[in-house]
């Protein structure tokens, strides 16, 4: 697959755009945990679903220790920041630290 660039994301493919996210998160937060979920299908039709996609990251990093979870989510943020004006509508984002992660009794979904 050809990476895609943040003026592509829009006209990327689905694939294309969860390898993007990965890598502009993997790149800035060095997750040891890492899922990307497109939820975009589940908001077809809705009014703000032409702006773009709905996506669910999960991102265990140590970077998050001692950081309130508005920190956290802003840390996600500013390594999307581009495509957050061009093609992501809506970012759900569980972002634990490796330690908390591992005390969670149903761990969400993740790939190391």
């Amino acid at each position: 697959m050809t990476a895609v660039s943040a003026e592509q994301f829009m006209t990327a493919t689905p694939a294309e755009r969860i390898a993007f996210i990965e890598a502009r998160i993997g790149a800035a937060l060095e997750p040891t945990r890492l899922a990307v979920r497109d939820d975009s299908a589940q908001h077809a039709g809705h009014a703000g679903a032409a702006a773009g996609g709905h996506y669910t990251v999960t991102v265990v990093a140590a970077a998050f220790g001692g950081k309130a979870r508005i920190a956290r989510h802003r840390l996600v943020y500013d390594a999307l920041a581009d495509v957050m004006q061009r093609g992501i509508h809506a970012l759900a984002i569980m972002a634990y630290t490796p330690e908390e992660f591992v005390r969670l009794p149903d761990a969400p979904s993740s790939k190391s």
